[in-house]
């Protein structure tokens, strides 16, 4: 079975195709046979103006008609295209689904930062984690942070704050929006020792790739330090020769460091698992699970 997710982010839209595959005792299997990233970079436009441009929004055209082609070559069935803080902040998001739908024939849904908090949690990454520890989801964009905490293997939060890596290069968090992130997270976690960060998102990915850690080996919290000052010495150029980062990657990731930094500080955390996951990654579980069980809900295509 194929299926396939659109994310479109404040900073890249996302198409990833997988086939899942069940094994003999009927456990699924996902296994990733594309993912294409365009930086579309939508929240530049939208935290400074309110709408998106149209250039951008032929671009956004164009990108999802390019997806259509792969998905078709793919044979996909079944997809989920959704996108999140940039368009959940734009007064032309509605024009803008239109035209695509019109265009395309993919319709694009709006979800809230709680809805995208639970769909990254779809990956159920806890629950191949030992149950004696308490587990804090990470997932930095480039508009919103969203936070999904368990403990004894139960919800005990999910929270999204306007925190993201493109409105701290355009100075649009101020110390308000910080002291809520922090009280909030010191109270939902206060009196629970151990806590293990899960970070996902393209920025965290990045720091594990240049790290050299081997797989399923966690990021200490000095590490990220390290890097934050290592990066923080450089221009956007020499960060981008001396990491072999593209510019739209060596632009946020300090400003998403440095957000990974004060939320593990805040949840007392020293180490970060970083399992490859994102919102796509989510999606997809969820359509798994919907097509197998025929229950679909107003986000699922039928292609």
């Amino acid at each position: 079975m194929k299926l396939a997710a659109i994310d479109i982010g404040s900073n890249a839209a996302r198409l990833l195709i997988t086939e899942v595959e069940e094994n003999e005792k009927g456990v699924p299997q996902f296994n990733k046979l594309n993912l294409v990233r365009v930086p579309l970079r939508l929240g530049f436009d939208v935290f400074e103006t309110g709408d998106i441009p149209k250039t951008k929004i032929n671009k956004v055209i164009e990108t999802i008609k390019a997806y259509k082609h792969l998905l078709s070559i793919y044979e996909v069935k079944y997809l989920k295209a959704c996108a999140t803080s940039a368009m959940r902040d734009a007064r032309n998001a509605e024009d803008i689904i239109r035209k695509v739908k019109m265009e395309t024939g993919i319709e694009i849904r709006v979800i809230s930062g709680d809805e995208e908090a639970s769909f990254i949690y779809e990956n159920h990454i806890a629950e191949n984690l030992a149950k004696d520890h308490s587990y804090l989801y990470i997932d930095v964009g480039g508009g919103s942070t969203e936070l999904t905490f368990f403990n004894a293997g139960k919800l005990v939060f999910k929270e999204s704050f306007n925190i993201g890596t493109i409105r701290l290069l355009k100075n649009q968090v101020n110390d308000k929006l910080w002291d809520e992130m922090k009280e909030f997270i010191k109270l939902g976690t206060k009196g629970i020792n151990g806590i293990i960060a899960i970070g996902s998102g393209g920025n965290i990915n990045k720091v594990f790739s240049l790290s050299k850690k081997k797989e399923g080996k966690p990021l200490s919290l000095e590490l990220l330090r390290d890097y934050h000052k290592e990066f923080s010495s450089f221009s956007l150029e020499e960060r981008m020769k001396q990491y072999k980062l593209r510019e739209d990657r060596a632009d946020v990731i300090l400003p998403a460091i440095q957000i990974y930094i004060n939320v593990m500080r805040w949840a007392d955390i020293e180490e970060i698992y970083v399992p490859k996951i994102g919102l796509a990654d989510g999606l997809v579980h969820m359509l798994y699970d919907e097509v197998k069980a025929k229950k679909f809900n107003a986000s699922t295509l039928v292609l």
